[in-house]
């Protein structure tokens, strides 16, 4: 029984959005759940997918938060 955990920053992929629109998501799992199948032959029924959205000063990179990150990496 394949258990897969998507952690993504919450911020939405088009201008105004500031998550993952559920659209998203479905097609995240369907995409996962299809790959597992293809490569390791496990069935959808037995392939559980959770995604868990994080927010953005939750999220670090480098010892910071991504934000601040960000920051650093627009003014190099």
């Amino acid at each position: 029984m394949p258990i897969v955990n998507i952690m993504v920053t919450r911020e939405g992929t088009k201008p105004g959005a500031d998550s993952v629109t559920a659209e998203e998501k479905a097609r995240l799992i369907r995409g996962v759940s299809e790959l597992l199948l293809d490569v390791l032959n496990k069935p959808f029924d037995s392939t559980f997918v959770t995604i868990q959205e994080i927010e953005l000063d939750s999220w670090g990179r480098s010892g910071l938060t991504v934000p601040e990150y960000r920051k650093r990496q627009a003014g190099k």
